[in-house]
């Protein structure tokens, strides 16, 4: 955005979908391997505490009577969640804690989609406001802050990359490292020496595959969203009684079709996190 005259259209929609980096610049690519995006780190570790309090809390004020409506929302989230565990994840001994890992995931997706409900200007203009009294900046249009960590596609391929990590560990775990690494040679296609470099490829080409579609699939959902927001933003700024009551009307109705698209974001990224561990655990 520029500082000396109101920001243009493709001014804003880009001073909204920039990151902060711990340079104190922008970044405006959707991936840089050098630098790190403070804004997404911040609000994904804060939303991840919040997410840990929320499941300590439940756990703490938990009792045998009639439960309150919390606790009875929690015992509902982890019954829905430990039924879908049983159903794809086998071992029960892994359900331990797998079944947990997948709640904690649910939550903290939610509330990092959930972000995105706030008022697309609200915590950017506070926080532009403050860095430029902390002297941080010269001027607010060159305070970026972004509030929606998964719309950052580090956060998303970083979850999904963990979820791969976890299942080298559970295929470890269950079959043996001697095993694992004979399952990678030999399947899908069988055990011939010929088809081992195939095999081996084709076990690769799957792992990258639904890792980077675990991931791309959260993000590309919640970008869209943010973009869609930032754009219907705009109509407020239009200063016509059109464009306020079109701002109003398209930014209630998203809003209200968005509740959908975080929960079931989260939904499908805690499903498809079960789906691989519980692959992990069979043999082919």
């Amino acid at each position: 955005m520029a500082t000396g005259h109101a920001p243009t259209a493709s001014e804003y929609v880009v001073h909204h979908l920039t990151n902060l980096n711990q340079t104190g610049h922008a970044q405006e690519a959707i991936v840089d391997w050098g630098y790190i995006n403070l804004d997404s780190v911040f609000w994904g570790f804060g939303l991840g505490m919040l997410t840990v309090f929320i499941l300590w809390r439940a756990a703490r004020k938990a009792t045998s009577g009639v439960p309150g409506r919390f606790q009875g929302a929690i015992e509902w989230l982890v019954e829905m969640v430990d039924n879908q565990a049983k159903s794809i994840v086998h071992s029960a001994e892994s359900r331990k804690f797998v079944s947990p890992l997948a709640l904690t995931v649910f939550i903290w997706i939610f509330l990092m989609n959930f972000m995105d409900l706030l008022p697309v200007d609200l915590i950017p203009m506070l926080w532009g406001a403050g860095a430029v009294s902390l002297g941080f900046v010269d001027h607010a249009s060159e305070a970026y802050m972004r509030i929606v960590p998964t719309a950052d596609i580090n956060i998303p391929l970083g979850m999904s990359i963990a979820v791969l990590l976890m299942c080298f560990y559970y295929n470890i775990k269950i079959k043996g490292l001697g095993g694992w690494v004979r399952e990678l040679f030999t399947a899908p296609f069988g055990a011939h020496p010929v088809l081992w470099p195939v095999n081996f490829i084709m076990q690769m080409i799957e792992f990258l595959a639904k890792t980077v579609s675990h991931g791309l699939r959260l993000f590309g959902n919640m970008f869209a969203g943010e973009l869609l927001f930032v754009l219907i933003a705009l109509l407020g700024g239009t200063a016509t009684v059109f464009g306020f009551v079109g701002h109003l009307i398209a930014g209630s109705l998203w809003a209200i079709f968005h509740i959908l698209i975080i929960v079931l974001q989260a939904f499908i990224f805690m499903m498809l996190t079960l789906v691989y561990v519980g692959q992990a655990h069979e043999e082919h």
